[in-house]
């Protein structure tokens, strides 16, 4: 077999280029983005291409051509299943509850007036979430009526920038007093307030719809579990001071025993049901202590899953020691 490989540097491409290299595995290096793309993998078995919801020209063109493969009979990573809903919480909240899991009970309205008649009715907090986005971008915790009529004048309005450039300032400024981020990404941030990002002026506003999750209190973490084929490896991730989000605070804890086992098994019987080849499930406990899980993600940062003390096997049975969940993706793909 012959892999096709689309390069990107820092992504799940620089170790699947190195296991080819030391296993003997045939891979070609393609560019995706050329018009030729279909050409250059027709020698190839499979392709595989770690596209980011951050760049512009992988969220117009990656699922197109994935899919097109697919159905062409050539395998590719990420495939349908796993990707399709990949950076649309909208999409992750229609998947989740026609396979009955556990999701946070989750709310998403088309017209303007119907949404105002929630407000007005609902209780408060919410979390109010854009479609897209990671590290807990654009989420906002929702304290009262006024705020949420607010909200939803605007994403039936103007809509929303994808880009945040003062969130995404705070965000840095918040990570700097923590020691977690420099004064020069301090002073990246308020370059960001001048000049928007090129991804800010390509994607278009996010308007036409409202969506809600329920505020679910008393977290001060959330527990990220990650499933690929039939092994699982997971974090445990606290949130940030005054705040309730988790995602991208940086602040981690790798401890076997910080991860409740029932998200290790309920990740693996979602994924039964998904049938996806790589998916992050992200889960948070009700006031019951039982997990639900907020959203679900193909991709995921690359090293900071280095520090995990072993994996789990879909019997739960623990597998201590270093391994390489990059690996794991190609032999997926080979198998």
């Amino acid at each position: 077999m012959k892999l096709a490989i689309h390069h990107r540097p820092n992504s799940f491409s620089d170790r699947w280029i190195a296991y080819c290299e030391e296993n003997n595995i045939s891979y070609k290096l393609v560019n995706c983005y050329k018009n030729d793309i279909i050409q250059q993998v027709n020698e190839c078995n499979a392709l595989l291409w770690h596209h980011h919801h951050g760049d512009f020209k992988d969220v117009i063109t990656a699922k197109k051509i994935l899919f097109s493969l697919e159905h062409a009979g050539i395998k590719v990573f990420p495939d349908f299943k796993t990707s399709w809903h990949f950076d649309d919480k909208v999409a992750q909240k229609y998947l989740l509850e026609a396979i009955a899991a556990p999701l946070v009970p989750s709310f998403v309205f088309y017209d303007k007036q119907e949404a105002l008649d929630w407000a007005e009715k609902t209780c408060y907090p919410k979390v109010f979430k854009l479609k897209g986005g990671a590290g807990s971008a654009n989420v906002k915790l929702i304290r009262s009526r006024s705020q949420c009529f607010k909200l939803i004048h605007k994403a039936f309005g103007k809509g929303f920038r994808q880009f945040d450039s003062w969130e995404h300032l705070k965000e840095v400024y918040s990570k700097y007093k923590s020691k977690k981020a420099s004064f020069k990404n301090v002073l990246g941030g308020i370059y960001r307030i001048v000049v928007s990002k090129e991804f800010a002026h390509q994607m278009p506003r996010e308007k036409g719809y409202v969506y809600f999750q329920e505020f679910i209190p008393n977290n001060d973490s959330d527990i990220r579990i990650i499933v690929i084929g039939n092994k699982a490896f997971a974090l445990k991730r606290m949130v940030r001071k005054d705040d309730f989000r988790a995602s991208g605070s940086g602040r981690i804890i790798y401890e076997k025993n910080q991860i409740d086992e029932r998200c290790v098994q309920i990740a693996f019987e979602t994924n039964n049901k998904i049938n996806a080849q790589s998916i992050a499930y992200d889960f948070v406990f009700d006031e019951k202590k039982q997990p639900l899980i907020v959203e679900i993600s193909y991709g995921f940062s690359v090293a900071a899953y280095d520090q995990c003390e072993g994996y789990w096997d879909n019997e739960l049975n623990w597998f201590e020691g270093k391994f390489n969940p990059q690996e794991w993706m190609i032999e997926e793909v080979l198998r």
